[in-house]
């Protein structure tokens, strides 16, 4: 609203004055900090560091590193059940060290990560599988 439409609304603003705090005399002042005018890029690597994506660590690396999609073999396969007895099966999903592998380094569903995990607690507690690999 302009001051002339104020003023034929008939409504009034008048500035309020606010009392102002007197400055302390016993605090030493402070230094001001330079203000920043450079941003820095998100983008920009640090000295020293390798990024995940720029070629292993060669020089150039200008060719980013493609990943593929990581498909659900129990889907693409249309494996329904996942049996308990199929050790074959089983042994895809679990590291050497005796662990089950997690879903984001397989790229199996969450329903079917469920169900092959446990087909492989129930191989283990049938000496199917063994609950801890190689030392």
């Amino acid at each position: 609203m302009t001051e002339e439409t104020r003023a034929a609304a008939g409504s009034t603003t008048e500035a309020v004055a606010t009392p102002e705090r007197p400055e302390r005399t016993d605090r030493p002042e402070r230094a001001e900090r330079p203000e920043r005018t450079e941003r820095v890029d998100r983008g920009e690597r640090r000295p020293g560091r390798s990024s995940p994506g720029a070629g292993g660590g060669r020089e150039g690396g200008a060719r980013k590193f493609f990943r593929r999609k990581k498909v659900c073999k129990f889907c693409v396969e249309k494996i329904e059940a996942i049996n308990y007895k199929d050790v074959r099966l089983l042994q895809q999903f679990v590291a050497e060290s005796g662990k089950i592998v997690p879903r984001r380094l397989t790229g199996v569903c969450t329903p079917h990560q469920r169900r092959l995990s446990s087909a492989i607690k129930q191989a283990r507690n049938i000496a199917l599988l063994p609950f801890a690999g190689r030392a």
